[in-house]
């Protein structure tokens, strides 16, 4: 080995001639070989010392400066391509001399690039292009960047040159690009990948002024390189806002820039928020902030999201890079802004960067890990080397170590940052072969190498020793938000095969983003499809409704390989019967909501799934099929099952393990749901029904006019029957019940039993073809469909509060004019053409509408105006009549126009009263008033839903499947509301907890009939504010139990009710009333804002 200390001496005149030859050279390969031949002489003898000792570098930049010879400049190229391509791979600590030294060297190349002579031109990119392929990313990082960044701050060179430096920008965010190399090839994509992403911030600025270059040529590759930049954040939620965002940089206008903040608020993030993304956003954010003309709203959006991205970023100090750019411009929304809820976010959000950035006490916040500097590296470096004999003492190596321990320092940092520990070595060793003693380099080496290991040890701790029996198939870290709603911050999910994990926590935390994100192939770090196939079990009702079941398998193409054999004999094993007459030939649409769940899990079961995603399996299954699913799960110990459920008894007894949300991280807890409460005593809730955290407020539905005893019926069922177009035999028939305002009353039966007709028919939304449903004229009925989402399908676009301002905008309720019972069907028509003598002298006329209605005798009387006749020969028609001549619908449409008005009477439509009727319902008003429907969890569009019911305040709730998507918490809010609900209540629900605390009847439902079972004994035990005596709660069983729709006694003969004419009061009852008036009215100012004023009616006692 030729001694570093004292290499042999190299004839001066041998360089000088190959010199020579390079520039004079008649042909480009003639000198090319010259520059290689002379690279190779000094790689032999003097090594990277030579560079300096016969002044290489300063001859190549005089010739390339040399304008009269362009043989010269182009030598120049030659030899610096030649000094490129060879000496990084010989002898790394070149790179040194070639990036740092007195400047470094690729300057003069990148200006050649602008030379007049194409040969020139071609050598310059050559020189250039063999730097950039013999750098590993390290040196990339630490050496050409910079050097690439400060040619292009300097903006003094050509514009060839600034072209070509964006370029080599590019190229290397191009480089580290993921691919399908080896695993190798993508660590060091990924090296380079994370490295430039943290260098972003100081990038996007550089490249965005090019993109307004006034030279068509650099903004059109400053556009080509921001976008290579931007795969830099490896954030797939991004990805599709990328191109909105990079022409709101390459146009700023105002109409772009809302856009992409909106575009922002509506995102769901899954990937880590790193720097990188922070890099892209924080000068749209900072612009939108600071422009004086940005909308209120807008600026209400951007706060939200600057709040949010700071949560997200995997270290604040990392932030801190950003946040001091957009905390101005938050404070001055926070002191300025016009909105209260504006600036309230504003204090928010300056008070979580205030944490962020350490403000609020001067230190690290609690938890984080400093991160390692080039000082920390520096010290140890520089101690190792001392403690080895320093480094030799050859003329310029002392200048040369400055540099060199710079360089590595600045490597090492890097690496130890990603926890690449095993790249250290190569980053120190090869570096100083050259200039330490005795061959002393590796030995540095490898105790900075020990010395980072341990410091990796002490701060994120020794490697835990798996359990070598579990087969570990998921191993991630990650964090998932939604626009501005951080839903979980920097957590790691593991899962083992054959475990079975339920995923716990309230409505909107996430649990339903997190799956749906899994089952995309978005969640950073969760294995592909094709590693571990996946399959997601959800509620979707978009099925083919025209197919048969089978062909609706058979046709599908992910499971068009299994043979219509093999899915018959699957969708047989989960109840689908074969043969002509079997349910496999029922059409899809035909299915009920647990049949299309069960038709899912069959899907599944095809598949062949390793990993089961299942989104509320139990919900719309019988107590059959969900004991079905849980034999299924637990026989099949080879699938791995991540379940959401709010069925406590089926995560009882399928669950091996519970995923907990807690401070926006998930928690894993071995064992089942009843091991998790031991563990975790606020847990509890998933088995009582408790409004201790969340809390519903129904509205009082005031007085039904004639109805003074809450069990005489309001609604009533005679000898119905009702069978589905194209079905061979009746869903219902014979079918007779009846509801009061005091009913709480469970409708049960198995999955396609008939219970959602029953409840169809009684609220009209079919008509029955036998048999009449009556109902009281001034009934207000609240009612939420079994797929609860169909309510606002439509509306998705909408935020809830927009929702429920449509919904009830004329004064009526617009769902209500759109059952079947209302919508003119061609006989109505035709009825409405009719011309009608009423026997008065007047001759027959055409009803044209109705325009009041007011009490007559026992009944009502209805005001009437006639086509091409005036106001004054309106003409008053009892009710009684109108319905003889066939006006039913006509009179029922005025029915309910007088019953919306009465219980909308006191409620103002505007955007305060409807956020807290929200917030009594559960739904946090800021989401109410500024989150589209689309972008909320299931539990908060059941939520929205439940709101849009119970507006103009009924006197009959009906509930189809209440429960499905309702989180525990949620839960026992319902529970508790519906318990002190002063009206009727009647529900469909497989839960039994739920059902078995509140409703004493049941109407069972089953072969098309409907058998009443009343006075039974409800589990008041289940409520955690039960205790006995307790008069809330036994008002519900004592009402039910005293119910006239169980006797019969109050209910014979026609549903008519008394409407008598009022008699003159006496003085003292006049005072009386005042007293009763006066007490009410001091009741209501007590209550909370927002409540409606109740009604002063003179017919209370």
């Amino acid at each position: 080995m030729i001694s570093k200390t004292s290499p042999p001496p190299l004839n001066p005149e041998e360089v000088s001639m190959l010199t020579s030859t390079i520039y004079t050279a008649k042909t480009s390969q003639a000198s090319l070989d010259a520059a290689y031949a002379l690279t190779d002489l000094l790689i032999k003898s003097p090594g990277f010392r030579g560079l300096q000792t016969y002044d290489v570098l300063g001859d190549i930049r005089k010739a390339a400066a040399d304008k009269k010879d362009g043989a010269k400049r182009e030598g120049a190229m030659l030899i610096l391509g030649a000094l490129f391509e060879r000496f990084p791979p010989a002898q790394p600590i070149s790179e040194v001399v070639f990036l740092l030294q007195n400047g470094g060297i690729v300057a003069p190349a990148l200006d050649a690039l602008a030379d007049k002579g194409q040969v020139v031109r071609e050598s310059a990119q050559y020189a250039l292009d063999a730097l950039f392929t013999n750098l590993k990313p390290e040196s990339m990082i630490v050496g050409l960047l910079p050097a690439l960044s400060e040619y292009l701050g300097k903006r003094t060179g050509k514009w060839q040159g600034t072209v070509g430096a964006y370029e080599l920008i590019g190229r290397m965010a191009d480089k580290a690009k993921m691919g399908m190399g080896s695993k190798d090839e993508e660590k060091i994509k990924e090296i380079l990948r994370e490295s430039m992403g943290k260098r972003l911030a100081a990038l996007i600025p550089i490249v965005e002024s090019g993109m307004h270059d006034l030279k068509a040529e650099v903004s059109r590759q400053a556009t080509k390189t921001m976008i290579s930049l931007t795969t830099l954040l490896s954030n797939d939620d991004v990805a599709p806002r990328i191109p909105l965002l990079i022409k709101t940089m390459q146009h700023p206008s105002t109409e772009t820039l809302q856009k992409a903040i909106h575009a922002l608020s509506q995102t769901t993030f899954v990937a880590i928020v790193t720097s990188p993304v922070l890099a892209l956003l924080t000068p749209l954010l900072e612009r939108s902030l600071n422009t004086p003309t940005t909308p209120q709203e807008v600026l209400r959006q951007t706060v939200v999201v600057v709040e949010n991205l700071t949560k997200l970023v995997h270290d604040p100090i990392e932030a801190r890079t950003f946040l001091p750019k957009l905390k101005p411009g938050v404070q001055g929304v926070k002191d300025r802004a016009s909105l209260p809820e504006v600036r309230e976010l504003a204090d928010r959000a300056v008070k979580v960067i205030n944490k962020a950035m350490g403000e609020d006490d001067g230190s690290v916040a609690v938890g984080q890990i400093a991160p390692t500097t080039t000082e920390d590296v520096l010290k140890v470096l520089e101690k190792e080397v001392k403690l080895r004999g320093g480094i030799s003492g050859t003329a310029g190596d002392a200048e040369i170590w400055l540099y060199t321990k710079q360089y590595t320092a600045e490597m090492v940092r890097e690496d130890v940052a990603m926890r690449e520990i095993t790249r250290i070595k190569s980053c120190i060793g090869p570096y100083l072969e050259q200039i330490v003693k005795d061959d002393q380099a590796q030995m540095v080496a490898d105790a900075v190498l020990a010395h980072c290991i341990e410091e990796d040890h002490r701060k994120f701790g020794q490697p835990i020793k798996e359990d070598s029996s579990e087969v570990e198939i998921v191993n991630t870290d990650f964090s998932l938000a939604y626009g501005g709603m951080l839903l979980l911050s920097h957590t790691n999910l593991r899962l083992l095969k054959g475990h079975r994990y339920g995923l716990c926590g309230r409505n909107g935390a996430g649990k339903s983003t997190l799956m749906r994100s899994i089952a995309e192939g978005k969640l950073e770090g969760f294995p592909s499809k094709d590693e571990l196939k996946t399959c997601f079990v959800e509620h979707n009702q978009g099925e083919d409704a025209d197919l048969s079941i089978l062909e609706f398998c058979v046709k599908d193409p992910e499971l068009a390989s299994k043979g219509r054999n093999r899915i018959s004999e699957v969708l047989g094993e989960v109840g689908f019967t074969s043969g002509p007459e079997g349910r496999q030939m029922q059409k899809v649409g035909s299915l009920s909501g647990g049949w299309k769940m069960k038709l899912a899990l069959a899907r599944a079961m095809l598949m062949g799934a390793d990993v089961l995603l299942l989104d509320e399996p139990t919900n719309h299954l019988d107590v059959t099929n969900v004991k079905w699913l849980e034999e299924y799960l637990k026989s099949h110990t080879e699938i791995t099952s991540l379940i959401v459920s709010h069925d406590s008894g089926f995560l009882d007894e399928v669950c091996t393990d519970i995923y907990h949300y807690e401070n926006k991280k998930l928690v894993c807890y071995p064992g089942n749901l009843a091991a998790f409460v031991r563990v975790k005593p606020e847990g509890k809730s998933y088995y009582t029904l408790s409004a201790s955290q969340v809390q519903f407020k129904f509205p009082n539905p005031g007085l039904l006019t004639g109805v003074k005893s809450n069990t005489r019926a309001i609604i009533r069922m005679t000898d119905c029957l009702y069978t589905y177009p194209g079905a061979s035999k009746p869903s219902l028939q014979n079918v007779s019940c009846a509801l009061t305002l005091s009913s709480r009353t469970a409708i049960i039966g198995a999955n396609g039993a008939g219970k959602s007709t029953l409840i169809k028919l009684l609220t009209g939304e079919t008509i029955p073809q036998a048999g009449k449903v009556e109902k009281h004229p001034n009934l207000r009925i609240g009612y939420i469909k079994q797929h609860a989402l169909e309510h606002v399908e439509m509306h998705m676009e909408k935020t809830p509060n927009q929702y429920l301002q449509w919904r009830y905008a004329n004064g009526d309720d617009r769902e209500v004019l759109m059952k079947q019972t209302r919508v003119l069907s061609a006989e109505d028509k035709a009825q409405m053409e009719k011309h009608i003598d009423l026997k008065d002298g007047k001759g027959a006329r055409r009803i044209e509408n109705l325009m009041g209605r007011q009490k007559w005798k026992k009944s009502f009387q209805y005001e009437v105006k006639w086509i091409g006749m005036l106001p004054k020969h309106n003409s008053q028609i009892s009710r009684e009549t109108l319905l003889e001549l066939g006006f039913d619908k006509l009179v029922q449409e005025f029915d309910d126009h007088e019953a919306s008005r009465e219980g909308l009477g006191f409620r103002q439509l505007e955007p305060k009263i409807i956020s807290k009727h929200f917030e009594d319902l559960g739904l946090d008003p800021e989401i109410a008033n500024h989150n589209e429907i689309s972008g909320l969890s299931g539990g908060q569009k059941v939520k929205v839903v439940l709101a849009g019911a119970l507006w103009n305040n009924p006197h009959l709730l009906v509930l189809d499947e209440p429960t499905n998507f309702l989180d525990r918490d949620s839960l026992g809010g319902l529970a508790v509301a519906i318990r002190d609900y002063k009206g009727g209540v009647v529900m469909i629900s497989h839960n039994e907890e739920f059902v078995g605390a509140l409703c004493p009847e049941q109407w069972h439902v089953a072969d098309g009939r409907v058998t009443h079972k009343g006075h039974l004994a409800v589990a008041m035990d289940r409520f955690e504010d039960s205790r006995p005596g307790s008069s809330a709660a036994s008002s519900a069983v004592s009402s039910a139990t005293a119910s006239a729709v169980n006797s019969g006694a109050e209910d014979q003969g026609d549903m008519k009710f008394k409407s008598k004419k009022k008699k003159k009061m006496t003085r003292q009852q006049l005072k009386e009333r005042e007293v009763r008036r006066r007490l009410r009215h001091i009741e209501w100012l007590n209550s909370p804002k927002g409540t409606p004023h109740p009604t002063d009616s003179d017919d209370d006692a």
